[in-house]
């Protein structure tokens, strides 16, 4: 193990990070973090911070759940790695597919795809829901809906159905037939409409007219975060989600659930579609499957989707898959991490310290003008947006918001910043006092600008 000397000479010299500009990580060399605890991280310098970011909104049980880093290590000896392609398999991945599976039968899933993470798990929906209108004898049916805003990975697919700018205009063209309604995003809209139920109905007319503009025939799938997450924490209002739930059935189109966010109770449910009432017909996994302790997601199918695929004939063969998929070592974690979730009831904590974190970024607003808008109030997902005019609705500098960032930290909070909006999704066992700190942390950040 090399020293701290030869740690910050060499950070971000060999190493491209994702989301950000390699130019700017070698100016500015990123924050290293060493060790951690709890919700709490610490760096090399000897910082220690409140993690309100949660990792990247997956450390759900916090960095220090012993039962599952065990399970891990254990199986690491055991068998760390075998194939589950078509004719192999292991014992920890048949235990991890009955863990899933059952965790999500009160959505309606019945089978599990096991796949590397979230990216992976949004593009094996995307391409079995254009298979399962081919087994049915609707090949036509290609084309994908989603909404502006959503965030779905940054594979070519994941990409294409992606409703945020930043995530496609450097990869275009991406997959084509991926078309986008308005997100229910009720600070900025093209309906200027601030009720969120009115909203919601208005987005349902837009499905219906795209819908009929495109032909029905040749949609294959609608995708949605139960609550966007990357793209500022929006959420819907409760109707949104059953009103798509319908539109899809009537004019026989999967709906696909992305939960790699919202799924295993951050949203103080155990998944977002159970929260707003709804059963998709697919869902897609990955972050809270493992608290982030080994790479893992799943994608998920419903028993009418299931049984297309195994009562059909050739054409229903799965050609699609990973290396990794059902992975022994990430399945250890995954049936560890799903006990470990139900035995503490995390979802039922997400809930009360999700309200604390929503309420105390109310009351900032209140104080300080440079807060334009607060999202949140569902389990452990915040998004404060920073503007730099309330009255105008006008985006914060990127350099203001990176010196809010940095005065949070050494404050004793560290956020995430997407644009001109401050993210929070903490690990769902954090305590009050650690949500007080993280609301002291975006004090001083809002102070400093």
């Amino acid at each position: 193990m090399k020293d701290d000397n030869f740690l910050r000479a060499n950070n971000a010299r060999h190493m491209w990070h994702p989301m950000g500009h390699p130019g700017e990580a070698m100016a500015h060399a990123p924050t290293i973090i060493t060790s951690a605890n709890g919700s709490v991280i610490e760096d090399i310098d000897g910082h220690k911070t409140v993690d309100a970011v949660g990792g990247l909104w997956c450390v759900n049980l916090g960095y220090s759940n012993d039962v599952v880093k065990d399970a891990i290590a254990k199986q690491l000896y055991d068998l760390p790695y075998y194939s589950a392609f078509a004719g192999s398999t292991n014992p920890r991945a048949i235990e991890a597919s009955y863990a899933v599976r059952s965790f999500f039968e009160a959505d309606g899933m019945a089978r599990v795809f096991f796949t590397s993470g979230g990216s992976d798990s949004v593009e094996t929906c995307l391409r079995l829901a254009r298979q399962y209108h081919r087994i049915k004898g609707e090949p036509a049916r290609t084309k994908f809906l989603s909404l502006k805003k959503g965030y779905h990975g940054t594979h070519f697919g994941g990409a294409s159905v992606n409703g945020n700018n930043r995530f496609r205009v450097a990869y275009e063209p991406l997959l084509p037939g991926c078309f986008h309604l308005p997100s229910p995003y009720t600070y900025r809209n093209p309906f200027d409409e601030t009720d969120p139920a009115t909203l919601a109905q208005n987005i349902a007319a837009a499905m219906e007219d795209e819908i009929q503009f495109q032909g029905a025939g040749t949609i294959a799938a609608f995708i949605m975060e139960p609550i966007q997450g990357a793209g500022g924490v929006i959420v819907p209002h409760e109707t949104l989600m059953p009103l798509i739930r319908e539109i899809c059935d009537r004019h026989g189109i999967l709906m696909i659930a992305d939960e790699v966010i919202t799924g295993f109770g951050r949203t103080g449910d155990w998944s977002g579609s159970r929260h707003w009432g709804v059963q998709p017909d697919m869902m897609c996994c990955a972050k809270g499957i493992t608290s982030g302790y080994f790479p893992v997601g799943a994608a998920l199918m419903s028993e009418a989707v299931a049984e297309v695929f195994e009562r059909s004939d050739d054409v229903g063969a799965i050609f699609h898959g990973y290396t990794y998929s059902a992975h022994p070592v990430g399945a250890a974690g995954v049936t560890a991490c799903i006990e470990e979730t139900l035995r503490l009831d995390t979802k039922s904590n997400a809930g009360p310290r999700g309200a604390q974190l929503y309420d105390g970024c109310r009351t900032l607003m209140e104080r300080f003008d440079i807060v334009g808008d607060v999202r949140g109030g569902h389990g452990l997902m915040t998004g404060v947006e920073i503007v730099s005019d309330r009255g105008a609705k006008t985006p914060m500098d990127v350099a203001t918001m990176k010196r809010i960032h940095k005065a949070a930290y050494e404050a004793g909070a560290m956020v995430r910043l997407g644009g001109n909006n401050i993210l929070m999704s903490p690990p769902l066992i954090i305590t009050e006092s650690e949500v007080d700190q993280i609301l002291t942390g975006l004090e001083a950040g809002l102070r400093a600008a």
